[in-house]
């Protein structure tokens, strides 16, 4: 079983595994992302779009019914109303497929993880000091 798992090198191969009208919601999706952090780092961890500035940032992922966006606990949390309307979980909130994305409150999100993990980096630089 497990010679049937596909492994992805790259964004770009991940979304080109979709319909296209998936690969339309996650090329957005990461353009979002892009631009909310544009001196995040794309790469692939656990088999899932993922952006890194100072640590992982956020993933994403497809599924058959929802888009998976991971932007850890403490960005769940801090949009825990404006989130609300979206099945979440401890670090995931699932935007159902149907429906538009929120876009703007996605950047919000990623903007406040950028924040998070920059200042997280420049603390761990002050105590090495």
């Amino acid at each position: 079983m497990e010679g049937n798992k596909i492994t992805y090198k790259s964004i770009d191969e991940y979304i080109l595994n979709f319909p296209p009208e998936v690969q339309e919601i996650l090329k957005r999706l990461r353009k979002v992302i892009k631009e909310s952090a544009p001196d995040a780092e794309e790469k692939i961890s656990y088999q899932m779009p993922t952006f890194a500035l100072h640590g992982n940032l956020v993933y994403f992922a497809a599924y058959k019914n929802h888009i998976g966006f991971y932007p850890t606990s403490s960005g769940i949390d801090a949009f825990k109303h404006e989130l609300s309307e979206y099945k979440t979980s401890k670090g995931t909130v699932q935007f159902p497929i149907k429906k538009p994305l929120p876009y703007e409150l996605i950047s919000k999100i990623v903007k406040f993880r950028a924040d998070e993990n920059i200042k997280k980096a420049e603390e761990k630089l002050k105590k090495k000091k």
